[in-house]
C-alpha cells in the first residue's frame, strides 16, 4: 500500500506530461492546416506567422487554430527592427509580456506591431527576408 502511494505522484506527473504533449501536437496540426495557404510560415510557442505576397498574418497558436490574429501589408510598413537577444533595448522599447526576441514593424501611422519569436537566429532570418521584401516593394514603381 505504501509503495502504491509513492507511485501515485509519478502517475500524476506522467499524465500531465502526456496531456502537455497531446496539447502541443494539436497546436502543430492546427498550424499545418493554417500554413498551407502561405508562401512562407513559421511556428513557435509564441506565434504563428505567415507571409503571402506583401501580406503578413500572425497570431497566437492554440489547439483550435490561430487566435489574436493580426494582419499587415508590407506596403504600410515604414521600418523593420529586431529586438532582444544580447542587444540592449532602448529606453522607449518594452517587449510584449514573456517575449525575449521580437520583430517590430513600424507602420506609416507610427504604430508599432510586435511579432514574437523564441529563437534569435530564426527572428534574424525573418527580419532579413522581410527587409528584402520591403526594399523590393520600395524600388518597384507604383502604377
Amino acid at each position: 500500500m505504501e509503495r502504491g502511494l509513492l507511485w501515485l505522484p509519478l502517475l500524476g506527473l506522467f499524465s500531465g506530461l502526456a496531456w502537455a504533449g497531446w496539447n502541443e501536437y494539436r497546436k502543430l496540426e492546427a498550424y499545418k492546416l493554417w500554413a498551407v495557404s502561405f508562401q512562407l510560415a513559421k511556428y513557435d510557442i509564441y506565434a504563428m506567422l505567415g507571409q503571402v505576397a506583401d501580406q503578413l498574418v500572425w497570431g497566437r497558436p492554440t489547439r483550435k487554430g490561430i487566435e489574436q490574429v493580426q494582419e499587415v501589408s508590407l506596403q504600410s510598413v515604414k521600418a523593420i527592427a529586431l529586438y532582444g537577444g544580447d542587444e540592449p533595448l532602448q529606453a522607449d522599447v518594452s517587449l510584449p509580456k514573456g517575449c525575449n526576441v521580437c520583430i517590430a514593424l513600424t507602420l506609416d501611422t507610427g504604430e508599432r506591431r510586435w511579432i514574437p519569436f523564441t529563437d534569435l537566429e530564426l527572428a534574424s532570418r525573418w527580419q532579413n527576408h522581410l527587409q528584402s521584401l520591403l526594399e523590393s516593394l520600395e524600388s518597384t514603381p507604383n502604377p
